[in-house]
């Protein structure tokens, strides 16, 4: 996808989405997230590479991608991020359990 050929607003999140595509489908990876998810990685993620604030993010993400280094370092960010979600909702999920379970004694 070429972003000179894109217009409209949030072009680095589109190419993002297709980059966590590309990473759930050749991690096989079968993640759902939400839009806030979904928004909270690509943040986290533009922080984490010093793009916040940048011009010509969407161009960035891009070349970013197509280099076999920095490929690898997006491809790490985001399955970490997904592994540190999932611990979180795996916590939240035995944490509510064992509050129902304190309820019923």
């Amino acid at each position: 996808m070429d972003c000179a050929f894109l217009v409209g607003v949030g072009l680095s999140r589109l190419i993002f989405m297709r980059i966590l595509n590309d990473v759930l489908s050749s991690a096989s990876l079968d993640v759902v997230l939400g839009e806030g998810d979904r928004e909270q990685l690509y943040q986290e993620a533009l922080y984490y590479f010093g793009l916040v604030g940048g011009l010509n993010v969407c161009e960035t993400l891009e070349h970013a991608w197509r280099d076999p280094y920095n490929r690898s370092e997006i491809e790490d960010f985001i399955i970490a991020w997904l592994r540190k979600r999932a611990k979180k909702k795996e916590k939240a999920v035995a944490g509510a359990y064992l509050a129902y379970q304190q309820e019923q004694s």
